[in-house]
This record gives C-alpha cells, structure tokens and sequence, in this order.
C-alpha cells in the first residue's frame, strides 16, 4: 500500500494551483447505492452544527444504528439531536459533552465512551475553531487554536485508540478514526519551527498570528499521525486525517467579532466554498468508503495526498521528532506513552 509518506513530496504552488483543482475540480466519491452501516455506532464530534452535523446526517441516511453527538453545549447538542431523530426515527442519536479546551472534558468523554458503548466502528473528531485574537485556556496554559485543533485533539485520538481496538466491528474490518483537517495545512509558513521547545512558541501573544496559527495547528496533526502511524497497526484501527476544503455556511469562525471579516468571509464562501454536503462527503469517505490503504494518510479531495512538504526535508524530520515528543511530554498525565506501548502489543 502507497501512503502519504511514500508520496513524492507536491512542489505545485497551494495557491492558486492546488487550491483551485480542490475547491472546484476535484469529483466527490460518495458511497456506493446499498452501503448499510445498520448495526454500527459512530461518534462525531462537534456534530451540532456545520460540517460535523451534516456528516452526522450522512452517517445516519446509510442506516447508522446508534450516533453520538460529542458537542461543548448540551443545549445546542440537543437541539441539533432533535432535528437528526426527526430525520432518521430509527436510529439511536445520544448527545454527550465534550469541551476540547478542557483535558478533564475529554478524558471524560473517552472514559464515558469506554463505559457506555458496547460496540465503536467509527470516530470522526471535528470539532476544531479558528481565533482571529489571541486567548489563553487558563487551565491547560496554552493558546485556544493549538489547545483545541491540536492537543486536546490528539489527546482524544490516542484516548480512544484502545477502545476502538477492543469494541471495533465483531469479525468485520477494522474500526476508523479520522481527524478533520485543512487543506491550509500544505500552506503553512511554520514561522516558529526553529523554536526548541517548540510547542510553547505557540503561546507568545507578541507571536500570534491567527492565519498562520490555524495553518501551523493543522500542520502538527501531520507531524503527529507520521509517527502514529508506526505505532498502530493498521488491523487494529484505521487513523487518518481528511480535509473538508473550504466550505460554505460552516461555523468554524464563530469566535469572529468583527462584522466587516464576517461578512468577507461569508462573501469569499459563497464565491469559492464547497456546499456543506459535498465538504462533509469528505469525511464520511474517510471512515466509510476508505480502507486500511489510508492508514496514516491525509486524505484531500477524497484521494490520498502527500503531507506537507517541509516533512520530508531534514529540517523537517527533526521538528517531527520534537513534535512527538514534546507532545508526549504534554499529554503524560493521561498516560499516552503507556496506551502507545499497548497498541503496539
């Protein structure tokens, strides 16, 4: 199987030449007619709205038993539930809190998870913002763009590792977690990766930049699933990272204050944005159409592409090293080193 890291590196500039063939070229590869997922249960996080609902929605139009709405609002989860029982009156649609600025938050969540749910065929993790300001998450010490896109992200992926393991499909193919990302990523300027520590680089008010912080949390997700991907066997869970492309009517600036970038925004989205459906179709893909050929891959435009090209380099191979281990570092208090020695078992 070719991944993303046999890939030659791409040299075709993001934009407009990538950008374009992957907001406007690009074919949808949606199920094939009479794909069942009868009898499985799938998690989706910040499935309350955007992206995350309407591939909420996806899952369950291919007959999905059981969904679990991990959203930051019980209220608005319930809400955004309603309209997804009334759509599908079959299907079990559980709405669980989840805060990713919080650590506590989502250990919880994967200890509930591990308690609740007899049986887990797919994650996707979603939930993810965009900071036009900086702000500080005064439990953890890290800015809001790395704590949510990034650490907490991770934290739940490796989290979840050892439950999709054991409650993965009975005699079927192995489960899938698939964490959203951006196509931004390949673009990225990464102006602090000299930086040694370098994950507290990103908590520099004087250094926040919110395009390039957004680009830059992506990006480490690519850092991270490089080294994962060589200590979770593809038999055992399915881990891949798939881009959406720009969309259309999300929510992922909500934290925008400013009514001038709002409307920019919302005009640039209306101009060159995917509709929701097709943008979610992306990550249904990952989880439902794509096998163990995408493990450890980022998937872009519903194929597999090369990770940003800086982590081919030298440079880059170093900076991947400091990533993983710094991230260890971080997240050692929820024993991810112990749950990686297990998974290699």
């Amino acid at each position: 199987m070719v991944g993303s890291k046999d890939l030659p590196p791409s040299t075709t500039p993001f934009f407009p030449n990538v950008f374009f063939r992957n907001q406007f070229r690009a074919k949808p590869q949606w199920p094939a007619p009479g794909t069942s997922l009868s009898g499985q249960t799938a998690i989706v996080t910040g499935a309350n709205t955007g992206l995350g609902y309407e591939a909420a929605a996806q899952l369950l139009g291919l007959q999905l038993s059981r969904l679990v709405v991990a959203v930051r609002s019980l209220e608005r989860g319930e809400a955004a539930a309603a309209k997804l029982r009334q759509l599908h009156p079959k299907a079990t649609v559980d709405v669980w809190e989840l805060d990713m600025s919080s650590y506590a938050s989502v250990q919880a969540f994967a200890r509930r998870a591990d308690a609740q749910l007899p049986r887990i065929d797919m994650a996707i993790l979603n939930a993810g913002l965009v900071r036009l300001e900086f702000h500080k998450i005064e439990a953890t010490g890290h800015e809001e763009t790395l704590q949510v896109n990034y650490l907490s992200t991770v934290l739940l992926a490796v989290l979840l590792l050892p439950i999709l393991k054991a409650k993965g499909p009975p005699n079927g193919p192995p489960p899938r977690l698939s964490i959203v990302n951006a196509a931004l990523s390949l673009a990225a300027k990464f102006p602090n990766r000299a930086a040694n520590p370098l994950l507290p680089s990103f908590d520099d008010p004087a250094a926040f930049e919110a395009r390039e912080h957004y680009h830059s949390s992506k990006l480490l997700a690519h850092m991270f699933l490089w080294q994962l991907a060589d200590r979770v066997a593809s038999t055992d869970v399915i881990v891949n990272l798939a881009d959406p492309a720009w969309c259309k009517g999300t929510d992922l600036g909500r934290d925008v204050q400013s009514a001038p970038l709002r409307a920019a925004a919302k005009l640039f989205g209306a101009a060159t944005g995917r509709p929701k459906a097709v943008g979610a179709s992306c990550l249904v893909d990952a989880v439902v159409n794509k096998g163990q050929e995408s493990h450890g891959c980022f998937l872009m435009s519903w194929q597999i592409h090369p990770f940003a090209a800086f982590l081919y380099t030298p440079e880059g191979a170093v900076v991947i090293q400091r990533v993983w281990d710094e991230t260890l570092a971080e997240l050692d208090f929820a024993g991810v080193r112990g749950i990686l020695e297990s998974m290699r078992a």
